[in-house]
């Protein structure tokens, strides 16, 4: 069954306890004074009937509803989770071309049927050519623009040898049969909605500068609107060429060839040679234990995992169920939390093939407790005095999309081209966005980036190296058992997405539609701001916050968490689509 949602819900729900199926029986009564706190009682009655989609076997999530379509029936057909989880891939470049890529690259979290868990790094790497001063001018001074807006930003895509590299390790079907539906999309089109639309909207002018892009993505140079069909011809010879010779047409044939002509024709450091040489590479999950569940999230290059487990052991000890969501103090010291996570992740974490990641530290008890400890009951802490924990650093637009089989196994991705449309550029006629990945990079260690992380020498530019990520594709267990699989896009607010939306079920008693469309929270060091949602506070809160010394800052960019519950007490799927963020979105099961 499926549902698309019809409604915007915008509020906390934590009170709703009594009506998650899951929720202990001990959180169904909500004292008034915490009602008080959290939400306005007709925003709470309003989200009474937000319910999940249910599904019995299997369920596919994704922020496009065509993409969802095309994993169900993969899965419909005898597909396990990987099949479907490649096939979502390919048809989320055709139909969410923002966020869905082969331009890209990312993460892949695994969870098999048998209990094994596997993580899959198709991470972009640097150029062999990219040097740490690459985006400074003479005088050490970062150049706007160099990282993000030129071909100087692209970094070597992941995307296809990943979704290649995970169907013939863990797949069933042919790569020709899981690739067909995106090529069919991408060459008799597809009809626009209008969430589709508003995101094409979002670089009209960025098309309109590049004739091979405004002839695909500009209807005779006017916007598309809602109801047209969208075509993608070239793109549809490119994925057919995939289909047919497999990554090596990708990474050693035309495709590579057309993007590495482009980059030397528009200066930038791409070669041959940088595609022969990449490649992806299976590494543990990062594993983490909060009141009884088990997250498993990505590991270095990605901060995801550790930052997200550092804050959950930071909070372990505070009991955020009894102070409820949206409270003065649960904010507080979630907040806390995750500005001095955010202050290790800055300073220490990088591609692991080039730096030493001191994970086993990061998300120790004691270090925990020490920074538990510097968390001032009723005063927000400067960011200013807050510094890498562990001492010195010494050397040595994204999607998301999570899915379910009646099998039990379970696949959550997350990848990305980084800003919506990456580059905004196509090279020749290969139909697909290029990264700006790069941006990800440190340019000068203490300058922000363009998601404003002031980061250190553990992440800055090498040959080769692959840039820190913020993506998070994550399962979470319960007794060994499935019980969540999440993710999100967002940039440095996908951590908090996660997070928030897996606290919101396990300590605030939300069903999974809740969870995924309560306001959140975030807070990564630098600015010294904490980043909110509208709807997360009441006025009252705010104003205790606010004299503690907090400053607010209303933020609209964040991640559509697109995440799977399997509920203990029915045993039934709960799918759930961030609706407000991907109206286009669909969750769907069977």
């Amino acid at each position: 069954m499926h549902r698309r949602k019809t409604h915007l819900a915008w509020a906390a729900a934590a009170a709703l306890a009594a009506v998650s199926a899951h929720a202990a029986p001990a959180r169904a009564v909500i004292p008034d004074h915490v009602l008080d706190s959290i939400a306005p009682p007709a925003t709470i009655a309003a989200l009474a009937h937000d319910r999940p989609v249910l599904g019995r076997h299997a369920m596919v999530v994704t922020a496009q509803h065509l993409a969802t379509e095309v994993g169900l029936r993969i899965l419909k057909e005898g597909g396990n989770a990987v099949d479907a989880a490649v096939a979502v891939g390919y048809a989320l470049a055709v139909v969410h071309p923002c966020c869905g890529n082969i331009g890209g690259g990312g993460f892949m979290m695994i969870h098999l049927a048998s209990g094994k868990n596997v993580f899959l790094d198709f991470r972009e790497k640097a150029p062999l050519k990219a040097t740490p001063t690459l985006y400074q001018n003479a005088k050490g001074q970062v150049v706007p623009g160099l990282s993000t807006r030129t071909y100087l930003s692209v970094g070597v895509p992941g995307t296809v040898l990943g979704l290649d590299t995970a169907l013939r390790k863990y797949g069933t079907m042919s790569r020709q049969k899981v690739m067909a539906p995106a090529i069919r999309l991408a060459r008799e089109g597809y009809v626009l909605e209008q969430g589709d639309v508003n995101i094409l909207d979002t670089r009209l002018k960025d098309f309109a500068r590049h004739k091979n892009v405004a002839a695909i993505f500009l209807d005779h140079g006017r916007p598309y609107v809602a109801g047209q069909r969208l075509r993608q011809p070239q793109l549809a010879h490119s994925l057919e060429l995939i289909s047919r010779e497999g990554s090596r047409a990708f990474y050693r044939g035309p495709i590579a060839r057309a993007i590495v002509a482009a980059s030397r024709a528009h200066g930038g450091i791409l070669s041959m040679k940088d595609f022969a040489d990449y490649t992806v590479q299976w590494a543990k999950p990062v594993e983490c234990r909060y009141h009884g569940f088990t997250v498993l999230s990505d590991p270095p290059p990605s901060s995801g995992g550790v930052t997200m487990c550092e804050v959950l052991q930071i909070i372990k000890p505070y009991p955020f169920s009894k102070w409820g969501y949206g409270s003065v103090r649960s904010i507080h010291y979630l907040v806390e939390a995750e500005r001095r996570a955010f202050a290790d992740r800055n300073t220490y974490l990088g591609d692991p093939a080039f730096v030493h990641n001191p994970i086993g530290r990061l998300l120790s008890a004691h270090h925990a407790a020490l920074l538990r400890a510097s968390i001032k009951p009723d005063a927000a802490t400067p960011s200013a005095e807050i510094k890498g924990s562990l001492g010195p650093y010494e050397g040595n637009d994204t999607t998301n999309y999570s899915i379910v089989d009646s099998h039990g196994n379970a696949v959550a991705v997350t990848y990305t081209d980084n800003y919506l449309f990456g580059l905004g550029q196509i090279a020749g006629d290969t139909g697909f966005f290029l990264n700006n990945e790069m941006d990800d990079f440190t340019s000068k260690p203490g300058v922000p980036n363009s998601f404003g992380l002031v980061q250190g020498k553990a992440n800055e530019i090498e040959p080769g190296k692959r840039p820190l990520s913020s993506m998070a594709p994550t399962l979470v267990l319960k007794g060994g058992r499935l019980f969540m699989v999440t993710g999100a896009p967002g940039g440095s607010t996908i951590i908090s997405s996660v997070l928030e939306s897996f606290l919101n079920v396990v300590d605030f008693g939300m069903n999974m539609q809740q969870a995924v469309d309560a306001p959140r929270v975030h807070q990564q060091w630098y600015p010294d701001v904490v980043f909110v949602q509208p709807g997360m506070m009441r006025p009252a809160v705010k104003r205790r916050l606010q004299a503690m010394g907090y400053r607010f800052k209303r933020f609209n960019f964040w991640g559509a968490d697109e995440a799977i519950l399997v509920n203990p007490r029915t045993h039934l799927l709960e799918g759930a689509n961030d609706y407000p963020i991907r109206p286009e979105g669909l969750a769907a099961g069977y």
